[in-house]
């Protein structure tokens, strides 16, 4: 396909800057916000049947005023089901320093650690042009947190040693002091990050350390939705995808098997598999949860349909036409145009019926985005 028919027109008031949420006046007048991760709204493709649902039912299964929101996705698994979920941590990515005597203002987005004993880092820097070998980066006024540039590794790409003599430890929890959430640009762009936003661009169930964004479909469960699918018989499989930035890069090429993705690190162990092909061998329903997820199944399945283990990297880039060979249904979030990520949703629930979804998405007011709304793709 095509790069030209992934183009939409997204307004730009639909793209979500924050989490859904509920503003509460107190006494005294100021306001407070709850954020309700699971009362976005949540939008149903049927892939077989061909047809969207965007409102819950009545009693004779007809459609009232009210939105699905995304707590009614219990109703869609039943016992024996799986879930597969990406338990990645994001850390505190964003950092912003000022160059030696300019005092130039510099962001350094960083990576992923490169060595622990020489505390060097893989990073982006912003504005690149003022960024050489040799230049020193200073990220507290009168604090010891100073990096040397060493080496250039693409064009915004820069590789930084910290000059921080303390145990690793102690310099990663200084290290991570300093940064916030590491919010995509087109949110940053409007809006700063908070304090917030460190566990708001968080799933409930991050446990390992490593992803720079999101596995934003993953960010809509709640403690409570997650116990209720749990007390219903679904199962939860969890494998890691240290979600990094290659699904925000621009496509260049008209030609999509001409681009690269980058490469994410995933590690899938035994007991993720059993879980997931269990609930194969029994013919229940396996739903991959994000792009992520499902970049990183289609990675590690087998000839057979089985998931294996699997611990190494991959740029497996999905978009139509593309033959799955593991899981059945899927949760994504609504996806901005050209994206890679829309891409694959096109490719898992069909290219038609997914543009039209999003059409009457934008026609409907539905969020996009990492903090927007969600879809769940159903082989029915």
């Amino acid at each position: 396909m095509k790069l030209s028919q992934f183009k939409f027109k997204l307004p730009e008031e639909l793209v979500a800057l924050e989490p859904p949420h509920r503003v509460f006046e107190n006494e005294d007048g100021t306001t407070e916000k709850v954020y309700r991760r699971d009362e976005c709204r949540l939008m149903i493709i049927h892939r077989k049947k061909q047809t969207i649902d965007m409102f819950e039912k009545d009693a004779d299964g007809n459609d009232t005023d009210q939105y699905l929101t995304f707590r009614n996705i219990i109703d869609y698994f039943d016992e024996g089901d799986a879930l597969i979920l990406n338990d990645t941590k994001v850390f505190p990515a964003r950092l912003f320093g000022t160059k030696e005597k300019t005092d130039a203002k510099i962001e350094v987005f960083l990576l992923r650690e490169l060595n622990e004993e020489l505390r060097l880092w893989d990073v982006l820097v912003e504005p690149a042009r003022k960024i050489r070998i040799g230049n020193k980066l200073f990220f507290e006024d009168d604090g010891p947190m100073v990096a040397e540039v060493i080496d250039n590794t693409t064009s915004r790409g820069r590789t930084l040693r910290f000059l921080y003599d303390c145990p690793h430890d102690e310099f990663k929890r200084e290290l991570f002091k300093l940064g916030s959430a590491p919010l995509p640009r087109y949110i940053i762009n409007k809006r700063a990050a908070e304090a917030d936003d460190m566990e708001n661009f968080q799933t409930i169930y991050a446990r390992h350390e490593g992803a720079v964004t999101a596995p934003a479909s993953g960010l809509h469960f709640s403690r409570e939705l997650l116990k209720r699918l749990e007390i219903r018989g679904v199962n939860l499989a969890f494998i890691t995808v240290h979600s990094g930035l290659g699904c925000f890069d621009p496509i260049e090429v008209e030609d999509l098997t001409k681009h690269k993705m980058g490469s994410e690190q995933m590690i899938i162990g035994s007991e993720a598999c059993s879980t997931v092909n269990k609930a194969r061998e029994e013919g229940h329903r396996i739903c991959a949860v994000g792009v992520t997820t499902l970049r990183a199944t289609e990675s590690a399945v087998g000839t057979d349909g089985m998931l294996k283990e699997f611990d190494g990297w991959t740029n497996k880039f999905i978009f139509p036409p593309y033959d799955f060979g593991l899981a059945n249904s899927m949760i994504v979030n609504f996806y901005h145009p050209e994206s890679t990520m829309l891409m694959a949703t096109a490719a898992f629930g069909g290219y038609d019926l997914v543009m039209e979804a999003y059409e009457k998405a934008v026609d409907n007011g539905y969020k996009f985005g990492c903090y927007g709304d969600a879809i769940l793709i159903l082989d029915d």
